[in-house]
């Protein structure tokens, strides 16, 4: 029989933490990260603790996406049945952009970024009436989503990421951009305004 290694202690990087956005509703969430001799294990969802924060977060869905360096994914939102989503990164590093497209929220059409990657293990959580979207920066880059509500193939679409009535500044030029055909073919904002 095999020696059998035990495990040393390690050191336990950060508690779930919550931190605002100037977007309201919106949150960057740090998550649990311990590491010790064997590796680590991340901790990045509970239900309870999201709750008393005021995110009411009912797991629908969950999907990963897997992206080369440059990819623009975005921006992705449902006209009919918005959903909510927290995104993570499992692997490589994001320039992450959310768009607030509630007509009524004093921060319509105001953007904001964050980099989420592997290794700053924070999450972002996007409620419902925001554009989604995200340059990767590394290649083989892991995107984790989470969706709160039900998937509407109908009403999935999206705002062009290059749109000049948005303005988001990306991290590096629009033709360096790699994109699906269906993202380029997403409507503009003024488009998505009547």
């Amino acid at each position: 029989m095999g020696k059998v290694m035990a495990v040393e202690k390690g050191e336990k990087v950060a508690d779930i933490h919550f931190e605002p956005l100037k977007l309201k509703g919106a949150f960057v969430i740090g998550h649990i990260y311990n590491r010790d001799n064997r590796g680590g294990s991340i901790k990045c969802f509970e239900k309870q603790l999201y709750a008393r924060h005021g995110i009411a977060f009912e797991l629908s869905e969950t999907f990963v996406s897997v992206s080369r360096k440059n990819v623009i994914r975005g921006m992705h939102f449902q006209r009919n049945h918005p959903q909510a989503k927290l995104v993570s990164v499992l692997q490589g590093r994001v320039y992450d952009v959310i768009v607030d497209l509630r007509r009524e929220s004093a921060t319509f059409k105001q953007w904001v970024s964050v980099e989420l990657s592997s290794e700053n293990h924070r999450a972002l959580y996007i409620p419902q009436g925001f554009a989604h979207g995200f340059a990767a920066l590394e290649d083989d880059t892991i995107m984790l989503y989470q969706i709160d509500g039900e998937y509407d193939r109908e009403s999935d679409t999206g705002i062009r990421f290059d749109d000049p009535n948005l303005g988001i500044k990306w991290p590096f030029d629009a033709s360096e951009a790699i994109c699906s055909e269906r993202d380029l073919g997403l409507m503009s904002f003024k488009e998505y305004l009547p």
